[in-house]
């Protein structure tokens, strides 16, 4: 007799996308400055020589004036002390969260605070630590199942870097190369959008891109062997597709299953044929402009599936959900109305991809724009009676007892005033409904949902809780009537009925 057919020899795209971190994971964004105080602080004052400031934890940042001998802002300058062996004692909160990723912004030897002006990519800023501490943070968080991703600022450098100065100075120096250096920049060399203090690197220069991702010894090659899991490219848009494909592929050598995620504020689709993944600002504006009532339900149904079909639901699953992060207001100050807060979050942590929870938010911290935005983690936030944390935690414990949310496809359902989707695999009752109500009225609509395995008279009981009292909604056939209040939102998941052992599911997948 012939061998028996195995019908589990592959186990197929969903439980291969479970298998693969990089898929629907929480990401915790942190800087290491604002994220724990320092230890040894004291010990730390020489780090900091005028014009930089050490600020009180208590403090919150301020912008400062324009310093011309600097090239930049005061408040570029100031710090508050935190440093990766600091950080290193914290990781068991983004564990507690049930964060899956930490993403760590710049850390490279830089002379600001935001690390974004790197003198040299290689080495760690003093303020904080080394490379052994970081190879210790990232052991420690290896240890509690988080992978490390990475802030890589690969298409500039700091005007104070020495290879710059030096080779601004001397048209004979080897590194002249690096840089577009010439009488018709202003400052004698090219820079990025204007800002003085960030000449732009010449990625053209072959030498250039070996330093950088090409050799062994590349920084990018050289942070996977230390641990870190991948990397998040700031201005990936200015690499370019030729240059950042050979990144990826670069990176995916020195470590098969790397993640490469790239700040793209453009339409993401042409990019993830470069890249893993972006940071997805369009998915954000779809959010946020339904929120403010600038797109209607039915639009961002058309414009979210459109954005699905386009980009591929696997590079989809990859990218970064953003609402908040450094670059931008807080969300509860964007969003100061809870309700409409939870409504917005709960669509981050829902559709298709990885939320970026920026540091802080899950206990409710305000900030407007840079510098606002950066401030001191408030450590005295985190308490079990505050609402924002316990609504936080029970987002990202949604995703994580909820299969479809974190891996399943995604399919828009038509509704003209409720914005609604499903996510599903390849198991019928996995499968979950979202339906959100942005308007500030009641808003009953009936909706078509085109899935063809969920049965007749299937009820469809709301998980998420936001909606009291919890509303219960019957299914066929094809058919769902939703009811909502303004702001409400519900995450429906079948519950068949089973009676004396019968079930309409019995031969469905």
């Amino acid at each position: 007799m012939g061998a028996l057919l195995n019908l589990h020899a592959h186990a197929g795209p969903f439980e291969d996308r479970e298998r693969d971190w990089r898929n629907g994971g929480v990401v915790y964004q942190i800087i290491v400055d604002r994220y724990v105080p320092a230890a040894n602080l004291e010990a730390k004052r020489a780090l900091y020589p005028a014009p930089k400031v050490l600020k009180p934890w208590s403090e919150a940042p301020t912008p400062g004036p324009y310093l011309e001998s600097e090239k930049l802002s005061a408040h570029e300058l100031h710090f508050w002390g935190g440093d990766l062996p600091s950080a290193t004692t914290k990781l068991d909160h983004v564990r507690q969260l049930g964060a899956d990723v930490l993403y760590i912004n710049p850390i490279h030897l830089a002379y600001t605070n935001h690390k974004y002006d790197a003198f040299d990519f290689k080495a760690i800023s003093p303020e904080y630590g080394t490379r052994d501490d970081f190879r210790r943070l990232t052991a420690e968080a290896r240890r509690l199942g988080l992978k490390v991703v990475l802030d890589g600022v690969f298409n500039h450098m700091g005007r104070n870097a020495p290879v710059f100065k030096q080779a601004l100075a001397n048209p004979q120096d080897p590194y002249r190369s690096w840089f577009a250096i010439g009488p018709q920049y202003v400052g004698g060399a090219r820079v990025w959008t204007g800002f003085q203090n960030l000449p732009e690197l010449n990625l053209e220069n072959p030498a250039v891109r070996r330093h950088l991702w090409g050799d062994r010894d590349s920084v990018v090659r050289g942070y996977l062997r230390d641990g870190v899991d991948g990397w998040r490219l700031d201005t990936a848009y200015e690499l370019g597709e030729t240059y950042l494909r050979e990144l990826t592929d670069a990176a995916h050598r020195e470590k098969p299953g790397s993640l490469v995620v790239g700040e793209i504020v453009n339409y993401p689709d042409r990019w993830l044929r470069a890249m893993d993944a972006v940071m997805n600002f369009t998915l954000r504006e779809i959010i946020l402009g339904l929120h403010r009532g600038e797109i209607s339900p039915a639009a961002a149904n058309r414009m979210t599936a459109r954005l699905v079909r386009d980009a591929g639901i696997e590079p989809m699953l990859k990218s970064w959900v953003v609402i908040d992060n450094h670059d931008i207001p807080r969300i509860a100050t964007q969003l100061p109305d809870v309700a409409q807060r939870r409504l917005v979050q709960a669509l981050q942590f829902t559709l298709p991809g990885s939320p970026n929870l920026y540091y802080g938010a899950e206990v409710g911290m305000v900030g407007g724009a840079d510098p606002a935005n950066r401030g001191p983690m408030r450590w005295d936030l985190v308490q079990d009676d505050n609402a924002e944390l316990v609504w936080v935690k029970q987002l990202i414990a949604l995703r994580k007892s909820h299969r479809a949310l974190r891996v399943g496809d995604f399919h828009a359902i038509d509704g003209e005033k409720l914005y609604a989707f499903e996510r599903r695999t390849d198991r019928v009752l996995d499968t979950r409904i979202v339906v959100a109500n942005p308007s500030d009225q009641t808003v009953r609509e009936r909706l078509l949902v085109p899935s063809a395995h969920l049965m007749d008279d299937t009820p469809m009981v709301d998980v998420l809780g936001l909606v009291k009292p919890a509303p219960v909604v019957g299914f066929g056939p094809g058919f769902i009537t939703v009811e909502l209040p303004p702001r409400g939102v519900v995450v429906l998941q079948p519950q068949p009925k089973f009676l004396g052992g019968y079930s309409r599911y019995k031969r469905v997948p």
